[in-house]
């Protein structure tokens, strides 16, 4: 069997599975990220500015616009490099679902 040999390949996701929703050149994704500790609002612009609310269980939720997954990855690396364990990540809403609301 040769490299190219199509029944090696992987077969594409339907656009549909790929993204649930197209987003807009204007528009970004709410997210919310909850780590474990209380994380220094001092970390806010380096984390793309999302804001910084502690929690009383112990944990920071970091909140915000983001513009893509990108930005989202981006957000968790450096997350990961602060050695910071998360507890969880969620998508709140874009800004235009949010506005219809």
């Amino acid at each position: 069997m040769s490299a190219t040999d199509s029944s090696t390949r992987r077969p594409r996701a339907p656009e549909a599975s790929r993204q649930a929703r197209e987003v807009g050149p204007d528009e970004f994704e709410l997210h919310e990220i909850r780590v474990q500790g209380h994380l220094d609002e001092r970390w806010s612009d380096w984390l793309e500015g999302l804001a910084v609310t502690h929690e009383s269980d112990g944990t920071t939720i970091l909140a915000g616009p983001l513009a893509d997954q990108a930005a989202l990855h981006g957000v968790l690396n450096k997350i990961r490099d602060l050695a910071l364990p998360i507890v969880s990540v969620r998508r709140v809403a874009s800004d235009g679902e949010r506005a219809i609301r």
